[in-house]
């Protein structure tokens, strides 16, 4: 039997605009500027892999993630696919850091090795696809009213939870929760983030005067270095901390638990560069006790749904925040998961792989290289 080797890889350009500019404490987000991977091989089998680059958190851009992913196109012609670890240990030294860029590879090499095994990718990873999955909505940074608007009209779409945008200044994001919990009730469940805006003495202030408003968890209150003041404001705050700007990979996550400074992970495919450091940061997480969110970037139904499986395989992940596909203004999409409303993601089909792909039409009128 001839061995199976990779024969040309595909880099795509992938843009998709949002419905309504996205703010955070970090900037505003006007459209997804994504890019897709496909590696194509003798045997006839594709893996496709997406990615959603964020410069200020990762330092990448679509444009970085162009050039570099056809620099590793190159390195993996001719190797086999299936040889997972090898292949990605080798992506890992063949440049430094650009995890984004790193998690488009791996998803499709991933994919590959899921079809080989003709098995959905979930039961590849030793999941059932058993879980009801929920997401929340993400509220970005707005006046009172308008946050407010935007949590009551989440509420009565059916979402179970918002997460709302934070990271301005005491007086400024203790208003706009305020102006939620009085236009939502006391009940339905808030989650916040500061994407790092807050040095110490504010977040611990913040964090004190949010306290009643019966907030579930605070995502990344300082900066991503600053562990040890993220330690200090867990220690102060009567409202749980969770890393995500901090916690990328597996060391991360290791440097985190050991120093008990946060009381959950958020753990994203561009940040972790995809699903081998993504279970690798589960696993540590589990093993010191703390839950797992996953969170997204801008990715369309695709990267969403290589999300979904890594899920279906991670009972310690018990918070979903998977709702990037939704705030964009198209989905060129086939299979993968399907939005049932009320915040509801379904994976119906048992596809092999990640079970999703891209309309060719739609790729067709984006830029791309063919290595």
């Amino acid at each position: 039997m001839e061995k199976t080797i990779i024969t040309q890889i595909d880099v795509i350009k992938l843009n998709l605009p949002y419905k309504e500019p996205f703010v955070i404490s970090l900037g505003v987000i006007e459209s997804a500027t994504n890019v897709v991977i496909k590696i194509h091989t003798n045997s006839g089998l594709t893996g496709i892999g997406e990615c959603a680059p964020f410069v200020t958190i990762v330092g990448e851009t679509q444009e970085t993630v162009f050039s570099y992913a056809k620099q590793l196109a190159k390195m993996l012609k001719g190797k086999d696919p299936f040889a997972l670890e090898e292949r990605l240990y080798e992506i890992d030294r063949a440049v430094a850091g650009n995890p984004t860029m790193k998690s488009a590879f791996d998803m499709a090499l991933y994919d590959l090795l899921a079809k080989k095994a003709n098995m959905p990718l979930y039961q590849l990873l030793g999941g059932l696809n058993n879980r009801e999955v929920y997401t929340d909505m993400t509220i970005s940074i707005g006046p009172p009213e308008k946050v407010a608007r935007d949590a009551v009209a989440f509420q009565k779409a059916g979402f179970p939870a918002i997460k709302v945008k934070l990271g301005t200044n005491t007086q400024d994001d203790v208003a706009r929760i305020k102006a939620i919990r009085e236009a939502v009730g006391n009940d339905y469940p808030i989650r916040i983030d500061a994407n790092q805006g807050w040095d110490t003495i504010t977040a611990i202030n913040t964090l004190k005067a949010l306290e009643k408003y019966n907030i579930e968890h605070c995502e990344q209150p300082v900066a991503h270095w600053n562990d040890v003041e993220m330690a200090k404001v867990r220690a102060n705050s009567p409202i749980p901390i969770m890393a995500d700007e901090s916690v990328f990979d597996h060391h991360d996550a290791f440097r985190l638990a050991s120093m008990g400074a946060c009381d959950f992970f958020n753990i994203k495919f561009s940040k972790s560069g995809g699903i081998f450091k993504a279970l690798k940061i589960n696993a540590i997480a589990e093993s010191a006790g703390i839950k797992c969110q996953v969170g997204c970037m801008s990715e369309s139904r695709y990267a969403l749904t290589a999300l979904m499986h890594f899920v279906l395989a991670s009972q310690n992940v018990v918070h979903f925040d998977m709702d990037s596909s939704l705030m964009l203004d198209a989905d060129p999409v086939t299979g993968g998961i399907q939005y049932q409303g009320s915040g509801k993601w379904t994976l119906e089909n048992d596809l092999p792989g990640i079970g999703a792909d891209f309309d060719p039409d739609f790729l067709k009128s984006m830029e791309s290289v063919t290595i």
